[in-house]
């Protein structure tokens, strides 16, 4: 495992408003997890900007601490892995397969995950990167409902032996349990950034959990979600893009990114 300097950690908790805590237990697990949530985007901004997804811990680290920037889950769970590993967590990265509206999963190493253990012993699915997901991590061997803010979940065993992640009845994606390393994710990652099967080429999105819901800005639509109630709102102009951007998210940008092809719009997941 690569140490970080303790710098870097500290300017990660202060990028997400944390404290550092006192014990790797679940209580903090969980404050740290919806702090994240609250903070660092689940973005795809750089695949429109041009900029290379670069799946190393340190470039991740100087993009989301640094940059203040966000990413896609390859991105934003191995960084959030690299802060709960620094502070005594056991972190595990897991595969998975989205679930596609037909009911099948994609392609492999198609999400990261996160199998988190506390220093309890207590094991959890910690996951960053899903967008509109579950706000606290889920108890890895619970079987039944699992209620949380973000809806009813519930992890269910397949035949095979993986595990299929349920909102609300609904699978969202399949988890294999064989820990994997940071490399085995590249060719899911390179797939995500060029394939015409995916839609994070053919879609822009920036979206993270607020206090009262959810604001995601698919440029120019601003998707405002109070509790039951959403709002859309096309921005006016570049300049007005660039303030959503700023004073929603925290990101700085000089060049606007555009797609390319396809629907200009998305969701977060």
């Amino acid at each position: 495992m690569t140490t970080h300097e303790p710098a870097t950690i500290d300017a990660y908790l202060r990028r997400i408003g944390a404290e550092r805590p006192g014990r790797a237990d679940a209580a903090a697990l969980r404050e740290l997890h919806l702090r994240h949530l609250r903070t660092v985007p689940f973005e795809n901004l750089s695949i429109h900007l041009g900029e290379p997804v670069v799946l190393d811990e340190k470039a991740l680290l100087d993009k989301v601490v640094g940059a203040r920037r966000g990413g896609f889950c390859y991105e934003v769970n191995t960084a959030f892995a690299v802060l709960l590993r620094e502070l005594g967590y056991r972190v595990e990265l897991l595969q998975g397969r989205v679930i596609g509206p037909d009911g099948k999963p994609g392609i492999p190493y198609d999400h990261m995950a996160l199998l988190v253990e506390t220093a309890d012993g207590e094991r959890w699915l910690a996951d960053v990167g899903f967008g509109d997901h579950s706000h606290h991590p889920l108890v890895f061997e619970a079987r039944d409902d699992q209620q949380d803010p973000g809806g009813v979940f519930r992890i269910v065993e397949t035949a095979d032996g993986d595990l299929d992640v349920l909102r609300d009845g609904k699978p969202q994606y399949r988890l294999e349990l064989r820990p994997r390393e940071l490399v085995d994710f590249t060719a899911g990652a390179w797939y995500h950034q060029t394939s015409p099967d995916s839609h994070f080429p053919r879609s822009l999105i920036c979206s993270r959990l607020t206090e009262e819901g959810r604001i995601t800005l698919s440029a120019p639509k601003l998707i405002t979600r109070v509790g039951g109630e959403r709002e859309e709102r096309i921005l006016d102009g570049e300049d007005e893009v660039r303030d959503a951007y700023r004073e929603l998210f925290g990101i700085e940008l000089d060049v606007l990114p555009v797609v390319r092809s396809g629907n200009p719009n998305s969701d977060p997941r």
